[in-house]
C-alpha cells in the first residue's frame, strides 16, 4: 500500500504544518512515512510544497505520481496536476480557485469554514488537511490527539480539531467515494518520526558532545536550533558567533581544551572555515564538522539539495594532513554516523567532515528509537592524571608508530603546547627540515589505522549482478527502490552504496566493483564526484553517469528512465 499526498501553497499558508501533521497522523496510525519539502528562500510567497509518502513497508524515497493534492492557491494546481496519478484528487479552496476541469478534484469553502467552526481564517489549511484525512477515511481520533498534542490540548488545538472535522465531514458528504485507499491505523511497532538534522543533532548528543558552535546557514542552521533547544538539559555549551570562521575556529579551541566539539554549516560557510581546518590537522585537534550540502556555487540555491562538495570535503585547505569524510545514508545513518565521527576525531586527533545535505536534512522518517546501549564513548590516547605523574616530560606531539601521540588536556599537571606554525614533539616552532619530515610522516601514518575504521561500502541486493548502481550519501533510498522495481521488472542490478568516503575503502570498491558487467553511478552534481574518487582510487571507470543538479532530490522513476536509456545507447 502506497499513497503519496501533496500540499502545495504560498509560503505563510501553512504549507508545512498540514505536511508534518499528516506525517505524524499517519505515524501514529503505525504506517512507514517519508515526507520531504520544498521551499523557496523567502519568508512569505513563493511557491513551496510538501510531499508524504504513506506506506505499510519501509521506503526511503520520494515518488512521482500523487494521489491527493492539497491546493492551496491556483499557482498549486497548475503546476503539479500534470503529477497526479489515474485516480488522483485535488483538493482546493473554491474561494480562492478554480476546478481544474478533467480531474478529480473537491472544491472546498476553506476560509468560510474555518471561520464557522474555528473562529480563525488561520485554520483554513487545518480544514484542508481534515479533508485530506477524510478522503483517505483515517480514523478521527488519531487524528483529533495528533492535533492536540501539536497544538496544545486547549484553545488553539481545540479550535483545529474542529476545522479538521469539517474539512473531514465536508469531504465525506461531498466526494462519499473517497481516495483510491481506505487507511485505517495498523498494529505497528512504536516509531519515532525524525528528520536527518535532528537525528544527527541526537547522535551528537550521544556521543557525548558538550560544545557547539555554529553560524546560521541553511540547511544546517536546524542542527544548532534543535542542540540550542536541548543545552540546558544535556548540559550543552551552544554559541552563535559572529561568522563560520569564529565558529570553527572556537570549535577548534573547545576540542584542544577537552570538550568533544563540533560545527555545522553549508558549503558556503565551509569554505570559510577552511583555514581552520588546516588548523585542526597541524594541531592534532579532534573536531567535527558538518557540510550540509545545498546547490553552489556561491549562494547557490539556498533551500534546495545538491551533493557537490565531496571533492572540496576531500582537499579543502593547504597541505597535507589526515581527516576522515562521512556521508549518512539516511535519516537513522545520520545519528550513528555522527557518534563514529567524534569517536574518530578523538582517538585519532584529527578533524571529521560529515557530508549531508538539503534533502536529507530536511526529510522526515520513521524509525524506531536508537538503541543507545549500542553507543561507545571511545576517546584514544587520552592521559589521566595518574598516567601523567608517571612521565618524566610530556610531549604533545610526540611521535610514536601508529602517529597518534597521548594526549593531555591544558589546565592539568602537564604543559601542554602546540602551535599552528610547523612544530616539533613539544610543540614548539622548528625551521629544520629533519623535525619537518619526521612529524608530517607522524601525522600521515594515523591515516593506515584510521583506514581500519572505515566501513566497507553496502551491497542491496545479489552479491553479483551484471549491472551495479553506485551511490553515496542521500540518494540511498531512492537507488535501493530502483532496485527493487528493476528485479521486479527481471533486470539483474544490485547497488553499492558508499558512506564513509575518506579514507576511501579501496580494495572493498574494486572487490565488489569487478564482480559487474555494467557500473552505473548516480549523483546530485554536474561533475560525477563519486565517479571521479573511484577512477583515482581503484582506476576502475564507470559505463555511465546518472547525473542531477537541478536541486531537486532523485526519484526511483528518474533513475530507471536515465538507467534504461544508458543501457540502451
Amino acid at each position: 500500500m502506497n499513497l503519496n499526498i501533496m500540499v502545495g501553497g504560498e509560503a505563510g499558508q501553512g504549507v508545512q504544518s498540514i505536511g508534518f501533521i499528516l506525517a505524524k497522523a499517519f505515524s501514529h496510525g503505525g504506517y512507514r512515512i517519508f515526507a520531504d519539502q520544498d521551499y523557496e528562500s523567502r519568508v512569505r510567497g513563493g511557491h513551496n510544497f510538501y510531499r508524504v509518502r504513506v506506506s505499510d513497508e519501509e521506503i526511503g524515497a520520494i515518488t512521482e505520481k500523487v494521489d491527493i493534492l492539497i491546493a492551496m492557491n491556483q499557482e498549486s494546481i497548475d503546476l503539479h496536476r500534470g503529477e497526479l496519478a489515474p485516480d488522483g484528487i485535488i483538493i482546493f479552496d473554491s474561494q480562492r480557485a478554480t476546478s481544474p476541469g478533467n480531474e478529480k478534484a473537491l472544491g472546498i469553502p476553506m476560509e468560510k469554514l474555518a471561520e464557522e467552526t474555528a473562529g480563525s481564517k488561520l485554520m483554513t489549511n487545518t480544514v484542508a488537511l481534515g479533508a485530506a484525512l477524510g478522503l483517505a477515511r483515517y480514523e478521527r481520533k488519531t487524528v483529533g490527539s495528533v492535533l492536540k498534542a501539536h497544538f496544545g490540548a486547549s484553545g488553539t488545538g481545540e479550535a483545529n480539531v474542529k476545522a479538521a472535522e469539517a474539512g473531514y465531514a465536508y469531504a465525506l458528504e461531498h466526494f462519499p467515494e473517497g481516495a483510491n485507499v481506505q487507511l485505517a491505523p495498523v498494529t505497528s511497532d512504536e516509531r519515532m518520526l525524525i528528520n536527518g538534522n535532528e537525528a544527527l543533532s541526537l547522535g551528537a548528543i550521544a556521543a557525548g558532545c558538550t560544545f557547539v558552535s555554529s553560524y546560521p546557514m541553511t540547511p544546517a542552521s536546524s542542527i544548532m536550533e534543535y542542540l540550542a533547544g536541548k543545552a540546558q538539559e544535556m548540559g550543552l555549551v551552544v554559541i552563535q558567533p559572529e561568522d563560520e570562521i569564529a565558529a570553527v575556529n572556537m570549535a577548534i579551541g573547545a576540542g584542544y581544551a577537552g570538550a568533544r566539539s563540533m560545527t555545522a554549516t553549508s558549503g558556503g560557510g565551509f569554505c570559510l572555515m577552511v583555514e581552520g581546518l588546516g588548523l585542526a590537522g597541524m594541531t592534532e585537534t579532534p573536531v567535527v564538522i558538518v557540510d550540509a550540502q545545498r546547490a553552489g556555487p556561491a549562494i547557490g540555491l539556498p533551500t534546495r539539495t545538491e551533493q557537490g562538495d565531496l571533492q572540496f570535503a576531500l582537499h579543502a585547505s593547504h597541505g597535507d594532513f589526515p581527516r576522515a569524510v562521512l556521508a549518512p545514508a539516511d535519516v537513522e545513518d545520520c545519528f550513528w554516523l555522527t557518534v563514529k565521527a567524534f569517536n574518530i576525531a578523538e582517538k585519532y586527533q584529527l578533524p571529521v567532515i560529515i557530508l549531508t545535505d538539503q534533502h536529507l536534512a530536511s526529510s522526515y522518517a520513521t524509525l524506531p528509537k536508537f538503541d543507545l546501549s549500542q553507543v561507545k564513548i571511545e576517546r584514544g590516547e587520552l592521559l589521566s592524571e595518574a598516567e601523567l605523574a608517571t612521565l618524566k616530560d610530556y610531549k604533545r606531539h610526540k611521535i610514536t608508530p601508529s602517529g597518534i601521540s597521548p594526549r593531555a588536556l591544558p589546565g592539568g599537571s602537564a604543559l601542554v603546547a602546540t602551535d599552528s606554525d610547523a612544530h616539533g614533539e613539544e610543540g614548539h616552532i622548528i625551521e629544520d627540515a629533519e623535525t619537518r619530515t619526521l612529524m608530517m610522516l607522524k601525522r600521515m601514518r594515523k591515516l593506515e589505522g584510521l583506514a581500519r575504521e572505515i566501513s566497507p561500502p553496502r551491497v542491496y541486493g545479489p552479491p553479483s549482478a551484471e549491472i551495479t548502481l553506485v551511490g553515496w550519501g542521500s540518494t540511498y533510498g531512492a537507488l535501493r527502490e530502483t532496485v527493487d522495481i528493476l528485479r521486479g521488472e527481471g533486470m539483474d542490478v544490485n547497488h553499492l552504496h558508499l558512506t564513509e568516503l575518506w579514507p576511501f575503502p579501496a580494495q572493498a570498491v574494486t572487490e565488489m566493483l569487478g564482480k559487474s558487467r555494467q557500473i552505473f553511478v548516480a549523483e546530485s552534481n554536474a561533475t560525477g564526484q563519486v565517479a571521479e574518487l573511484i577512477r583515482s582510487q581503484t582506476g576502475i571507470k564507470e559505463s555511465g553517469l546518472i547525473l542531477k543538479f537541478d536541486g531537486r532530490p532523485f526519484s526511483p522513476g528518474l533513475i530507471i528512465e536515465q538507467l534504461k536509456r544508458e543501457v540502451a545507447a
